[in-house]
C-alpha cells in the first residue's frame, strides 16, 4: 500500500527479492497541470509495469477494501506512504499483522512530513523506521530503524530520495527478519513523542529578524510546495536556494546589503547574513538570483 514517489524503491525492493506481491493498494488518479487530465500515482504506474493487480478505493471503511483483502489473502501488508489510516479490521487480516515504512525515526514526527519537518528545524540526523502499525498515527512498536546525518545545506528532496532508498533496504531486512520470526517489536517512548503536522502556506513567509541558519533551513526545508517566500523590491518571490555567508552586518534586518553576479546578499537577525542564489517571481520563471537581477535590479540599502 503506497502511493508517491517515496513508496517505489520498497515495492521494487520487494519484488528484486523474490517475495510474491499479490496486490498493490493507492490513491486514485488524480487530475494535474493546466489539462487537468488524470495521472496515475507513482505506484500504480510501478505495480502495472510489473504486471500486479491494482487497486484504488475512495473509501476503506464500507468493507469493500476489506472484502478484496481477504479475497488476497496476503500473510503480510506493508504500508509505505499511502497517505491513509487503516481501520482496525484491515490492520487484523494478514497473519503477520502490517507494518510501515516511515521516514523519521520514530517517535520524533509522527505524521504526514517529517522529512520537511527534520530539515525545518535543523536537525542534524534522520533515518527511516519500519514498524508495526497500530490503530493510532505512527504509534505502533518499532522493528527497526536506520539513520544518516543531514548536511547542513540538504534540501528536502535530497534527503526524500535517500530516506526513499534506505526505507527499502531496510524494508527487505525486516520482513525477512518477520519471516523467519526472528524481529523484534520495541514499544515507543510516548514521552518522547513529536509531531509532523501538514504543510501550509503559513510557514512560507520569511522573517528577516530570524537568523541566517534558520532561514536557510526554512528554505530548504519547504521545496517545492510550499516554499519560502519574500518580498523584494515589491516583488513577491519564492526561493529555492540560498547560503548562509560567514560574514556579519550592522544593517538591519531585511536590508540589501548586495545585488550582484554572485546573488542577492540580505541582513539577517543577529548580524548573520544570508544569500539567496535562486528565486522564482510571481508569474516567472525559476531563475538564479544573478539573473534575475539583470531585468530586475534591486537597490542595495
Amino acid at each position: 500500500m503506497g502511493t508517491p514517489d517515496f513508496a517505489v524503491p520498497s515495492l521494487n525492493a520487494l519484488l528484486d527479492a523474490g517475495h510474491e506481491i499479490v496486490g498493490v493498494f493507492t490513491q486514485p488518479d488524480k487530475p494535474k497541470n493546466r489539462g487537468m487530465k488524470l495521472q496515475p500515482p507513482p505506484v500504480k504506474v510501478c505495480a502495472l509495469e510489473h504486471d500486479i493487480p491494482v487497486f484504488q478505493p475512495t473509501k476503506l471503511r464500507d468493507g469493500t477494501a476489506l472484502e478484496t483483502i481477504q479475497g488476497l489473502a496476503p500473510e503480510l501488508i506493508v504500508v509505505a506512504a499511502y497517505g491513509r489510516i487503516l481501520p482496525q479490521e484491515i490492520l487484523d487480516c494478514p497473519r503477520l499483522g502490517c507494518i510501515n515504512v516511515h521516514s523519521s525515526l520514530l517517535p520524533k514526527y509522527r505524521g504526514s512530513a517529517p522529512i520537511h519537518w527534520a530539515i525545518l528545524n535543523g536537525d542534524q540526523e534522520s533515518g527511516v523506521t519500519i514498524m508495526h502499525m497500530a490503530l493510532a498515527l505512527d504509534a505502533g512498536d518499532i522493528i527497526a530503524q536506520s539513520v544518516t546525518p543531514i548536511d547542513p545545506d540538504e534540501t528536502v528532496e535530497d534527503l526524500h530520495d535517500r530516506l526513499a532508498q534506505m526505507g527499502a533496504e531496510l524494508l527487505v531486512e525486516t520482513v525477512t527478519a518477520i519471516g523467519e520470526g526472528s524481529a523484534v517489536r520495541t514499544p515507543q517512548e510516548e514521552d518522547k513523542v513529536t509531531l509532523a503536522p501538514m504543510l501550509s502556506r503559513a510557514l512560507s513567509p520569511m522573517d528577516w529578524n530570524r537568523p541566517a541558519r534558520e532561514l536557510h533551513n526554512q528554505v530548504r526545508g519547504l521545496i517545492p510546495w510550499p516554499a519560502a517566500v519574500t518580498e523584494l523590491n515589491g516583488t513577491r518571490c519564492k526561493i529555492f536556494s540560498t547560503s548562509v555567508l560567514e560574514e556579519t552586518t550592522g544593517k538591519a534586518p531585511g536590508a540589501v546589503i548586495a545585488a550582484d553576479k554572485k546573488g542577492l546578499k540580505i541582513a539577517c537577525g543577529g548580524g548573520t547574513v544570508l544569500q539567496i542564489n535562486e528565486l522564482q517571481a510571481d508569474g516567472g520563471k525559476r531563475l538564479k538570483a544573478a539573473d534575475y537581477l539583470r531585468g530586475h535590479p534591486i537597490p542595495v540599502e
